[in-house]
């Protein structure tokens, strides 16, 4: 069988379980109905997140996605209990407990360049820092 050929490579971020054709879609080269039920089939588990997609689109409408977790700064806002983040370091915007920290660290894993959970937890508590967000008890 002929191995089909790549017409583009995008990175997107759609709400769980609500892709809607549009003009995100539209430069990509797919059929948008199909990959929106693919999609939100794929996500609906996980409603409420946003979720990173890589999307192969081949020269014939075809394509394929790879689904990515949930972005650290939204889950980080999320178990702060925060709806945006500080924009100056030194202003704190929420807290979360080293619980939640390892939570989010073990969750992130598959996507972070990271060995074990405890490198993860350094990469994480690195966004918390950025985002005015402290973590009780943590010493990274």
């Amino acid at each position: 069988m002929a191995k089909k050929k790549v017409n583009k490579i995008v990175k997107l971020q759609f709400p769980a379980g609500g892709a809607k054709p549009g003009p995100a879609l539209a430069g990509v080269g797919v059929n948008m109905p199909q990959f929106c039920n693919a999609f939100n089939d794929a996500t609906k588990d996980r409603r409420g997140d946003i979720v990173p997609v890589v999307i192969t689109a081949y020269e014939d409408k075809s394509f394929d996605f790879v689904l990515k977790t949930t972005p650290a700064a939204n889950m980080l806002k999320k178990a702060a209990g925060i709806s945006t983040a500080s924009g100056d370091q030194k202003q704190t915007a929420g807290t979360i407990t080293v619980d939640q920290l390892r939570e989010i660290a073990e969750y992130k894993m598959p996507d972070l360049n990271a060995n074990d959970v405890e490198a993860a937890m350094k990469i994480i508590a690195g966004t918390a820092k950025n985002m005015g967000i402290k973590i009780n008890g943590y010493e990274g």
